[in-house]
């Protein structure tokens, strides 16, 4: 689009995915037990090695990008600021949080009320980031 700054989106794309990797990381700490519970009564587990982590980095740093994209996208019609960070949060998390976490239900693989944890901190977890990386984004 023009007028969408890309250094600026890159730039507050990454703050808003390290945003979410910091949360993920943080609050994978708090379902972790609950996680390998469910994970276990299926003969499965779960282990962070150096490629998983450098996955989730890339995945955070590449939605944190969208975010901010999607944010830069916005604003011409919703104006600047949080508001339009929180909009475009809350769409981004029905479209990518919450249809995930619905797949995870129909598997059968976690509980829900681990899902509903991950849907509630997913919730905040992308109206931050947004937010962050919102703030750092300006137009050309």
């Amino acid at each position: 689009m023009a007028g969408m700054n890309a250094p600026r989106i890159v730039i507050g794309g990454a703050v808003a995915g390290a945003v979410i990797f910091v949360i993920e990381g943080i609050a994978s700490q708090l379902y972790a037990g609950p996680m390998e519970a469910a994970l276990a009564e299926h003969n499965l587990s779960i282990s962070m090695s150096v490629g998983g982590f450098v996955t989730a980095a890339l995945v955070s740093l590449f939605v944190g990008i969208a975010l901010v994209w999607f944010y830069a996208a916005a604003r011409p019609r919703f104006g600047p600021g949080p508001k339009t960070a929180a909009l475009v949060a809350v769409f981004f998390w029905l479209g990518a949080t919450v249809t995930s976490v619905l797949g995870y239900r129909m598997v059968g693989l976690y509980p829900d009320s681990l899902l509903l944890q991950w849907i509630a901190l997913g919730l905040v977890e992308m109206i931050l980031a947004a937010m962050a990386g919102g703030w750092i984004y300006r137009e050309a």
